[in-house]
């Protein structure tokens, strides 16, 4: 193709300008009026939340340690309610030293799968442990306790649960089915945990 001139301008060195024709500039001008007319998609347009099952997400707690018992939903069909989870970080706190770390709301949808998987999403959980600072996580492994190291409950990725009226075993069985993180069995205990890290189990 030759250089042309620019329209109302002189020749440009190495520059080639198309030439339109009127019907190809009418394609193009109604292209780019129609185009970014269409609407973002609303799944597009929001973060894509862990796939659960339908509402409401509703938790039930009672905490073994400060006999605290907790009902709530904490999440909606657009995503999780910030003040809830605050309300859930302070729940879950170390109750050995009031310390409160953010946790994964995953580790929220997993706990509401698990009770669901039961048969009854409205179903109470007994906390046996939520978060642990790596000062209670010394302490529970120097006092015998069978504690990992580098526990996921140091990161607010874990929790000790167990279910009134459901066997430990089953407890166990149905969050091994769910494989969404590592499962725990302490049956001498009487409790599971479960956390959102990879798939294991012990």
């Amino acid at each position: 193709m030759e250089s042309r001139p620019p329209l109302g301008g002189q020749p440009i060195s190495g520059v080639f300008v198309l030439r339109w024709s009127p019907r190809n500039l009418c394609i193009f001008l109604l292209l780019t009026l129609i185009l970014p007319s269409q609407p973002t998609s609303r799944a597009e347009a929001q973060p894509k939340l862990p796939a659960v099952s339908g509402g409401p997400y509703q938790l039930h707690f009672f905490h073994t340690h400060t006999g605290e018992r907790l009902n709530i939903v904490y999440r909606n069909g657009e995503g999780y309610e910030q003040e809830a989870l605050v309300r859930l970080n302070r729940y879950l706190r170390d109750h050995r030293t009031g310390e409160i770390h953010e946790y994964d709301p995953r580790v929220f949808d997993l706990l509401r799968d698990l009770t669901a998987a039961l048969g009854n999403p409205d179903l109470e959980i007994d906390v046996v442990c939520g978060y642990r600072t790596p000062q209670s996580n010394r302490f529970l492994r120097t006092h015998g306790h069978g504690v990992a190291l580098h526990s996921l409950h140091m990161q607010a990725m874990a929790i000790d649960i167990r279910v009134p009226g459901i066997p430990t075993a089953q407890l166990r069985d149905a969050a091994l089915a769910l494989r969404r993180g590592g499962v725990g069995y302490y049956a001498s205990s009487n409790f599971v945990h479960v956390d959102v890290g990879r798939v294991r189990r012990w």
